[in-house]
């Protein structure tokens, strides 16, 4: 994520949405076709496209990349979603659905020459079955929101993303959104029975069920994660569950980064699967403490955050466990919460990472990976070094139960040079995850930000598989085109783009 850079659109080499070379009257021509086919299907209120209008819809999370789309959709009712949907289709313009736009990998960055699509106006909780311990809610609706509508029956929504103040849970469902607590209670696939939409053409579909199967392939796994190319969700049924009677966290300090790493791996090891299990290394708490006073160890090269929620004597148990596994591996101070205060503030510090980062750098790119628990130590020292090769700071907070890495590169998008060195700090931290047995991305999609290294991750036939699973949805190719799942022709030019740059000797066909 920038914080803060001047528009600019995407180089050729990371723009997969740019169209080819068209010209201003070309564009123009092509606006007024598309405004004229939704004014007849939208309310005139529903409908922007002039400049001024389109700007704050240029992109998402990710701010480096930005691309005014030709129209901005504002649909409030199913059927205006369904007929956009048809006009577009009909005049084979490109669509990109948007929520919030906190994603962080630039997956609703528009298309030049097609609608964005926000689904914003679909923002009502449907309903609230407390005995079923579902709801049913719009995809516009808030993360937050959810958990908030069902804590009067003692209930909330697990998945929760630090950005759950904004983010949306079509957002959400785009992306297979975690957070904190996804070690014990699951990533957004694990906490969604039904999802409803449209498919490209505009016909309603519906994928998963309110039972405990439906018949047929499961496309709800398929979709949840897909990342808007395969349908416009429009209605999500979420699963609801019982808020813990007690939740208690351990901070733990080391004063060495293996040993933490070790730590992480002895504690699932031992059988204990904490609610949260998170870890911040030194740059980090030093950011964070200056900004929240979350009373953090400044002095400790990183720090654990392991919570365990459930009954009193479940905790008090659980507790007891994690601190002996903890101090068995060299934690130099252990502090357990000793009310739901000092809890909170424990997870104020890390739910304001990215906000404390943004206190000392004028721009930052949060990148996201997953690798095995027991290399975590690895890829930080290897951040460490790529840090002296790419002349920039990074700060490190991230997910170590499950091994999701948030590294946060600092730099100053004013300065060129900073930024084309972060975009290769970047690429260099998703490939060497890869190379120590993990993928290049683990909630936050892969979008514009990610596409290119998906050609490092996965062969050029096993992309033609996900291009033949898209197009089984999307025939024309014009949900989200051009991101996501990078052409042979990208792999190509990345390979030779990773020459020039001298990060690899040469192509490695056929990946490249």
């Amino acid at each position: 994520m920038h914080k803060r850079t001047a528009s600019r659109t995407l180089p050729r080499m990371n723009a997969p949405t740019s169209p080819a070379e068209v010209t201003r009257a070309e564009r123009a021509a092509r606006q007024a076709e598309v405004v004229r086919a939704l004014q007849a299907v939208l309310p005139a209120h529903a409908l922007l496209w002039h400049a001024e209008d389109t700007v704050p819809y240029e992109c998402d999370g990710l701010t480096a990349y930005r691309q005014r789309p030709l129209v901005v959709a504002l649909p409030e009712t199913e059927a205006q979603v369904a007929a956009v949907l048809k006009a577009c289709h009909a005049l084979n313009a490109p669509v990109v659905a948007r929520g919030a736009g906190t994603g962080l990998s630039g997956g609703a960055m528009p298309h030049a020459m097609g609608v964005t699509l926000s689904l914003a106006k679909f923002n009502k909780i449907v309903s609230l079955d407390a005995r079923s311990r579902t709801a049913v809610v719009q995809a516009g609706v808030r993360n937050l929101a959810i958990s908030e509508a069902a804590a009067a029956h003692g209930l909330y929504y697990a998945p929760d993303p630090s950005s759950q103040i904004a983010c949306t849970i079509g957002g959400n469902v785009a992306e297979n959104s975690g957070g904190v607590h996804c070690l014990k209670y699951g990533l957004t696939v694990h906490n969604v029975l039904q999802v409803r939409g449209f498919t490209v053409e505009g016909e309603p579909v519906t994928f998963g069920g309110t039972a405990l199967d439906t018949p047929g392939l499961d496309l709800l796994s398929l979709v949840i994660g897909s990342e808007g190319m395969l349908a416009v969700v429009t209605e999500v049924v979420v699963k609801l569950v019982p808020k813990p009677q007690l939740a208690r966290c351990i901070m733990a300090s080391f004063d060495d980064i293996q040993k933490a790493g070790d730590a992480v791996a002895s504690v699932i090891a031992a059988g204990i699967i904490p609610a949260g299990l998170e870890m911040m290394d030194k740059p980090m708490t030093a950011a964070v403490e200056d900004f929240v006073k979350a009373g953090y160890d400044l002095n400790a090269e990183a720090i654990l955050l392991c919570e365990s929620d459930g009954t009193p004597e479940e905790v008090e148990e659980e507790i007891g466990r994690m601190s002996a596994v903890l101090r068995g591996c060299g934690a130099t101070a252990i502090a357990v919460s000793r009310d739901e205060a000092e809890r909170l503030r424990f997870w104020s510090g890390r739910k304001n990472a990215f906000p404390a980062s943004g206190r000392i750098s004028p721009d930052y790119m949060c990148m996201d990976s997953t690798i095995p628990r027991k290399r975590l130590a690895d890829i930080l020292i290897a951040i460490g070094e790529m840090e002296k090769k790419y002349g920039l700071r990074c700060a490190n907070v991230f997910h170590a139960g499950d091994g999701n890495l948030h590294p946060l590169i600092l730099f100053d998008a004013n300065d060129p040079d900073q930024l084309r060195r972060c975009e290769l700090f970047g690429a260099d931290i998703l490939e060497t995850s890869v190379a120590m047995g993990g993928t290049v991305t683990g909630e936050h999609g892969v979008g514009v930000e990610k596409v290119n290294s998906m050609c490092v991750q996965f062969s050029a036939e096993e992309n033609a598989q996900m291009f033949a699973v898209k197009r089984a949805f999307d025939t024309k190719e014009l949900l989200n085109p051009g991101k996501v799942i990078p052409t042979l022709q990208r792999c190509a030019e990345y390979g030779k783009m990773l020459v020039r740059a001298g990060q690899i000797s040469h192509p490695d066909l056929p990946r490249f």
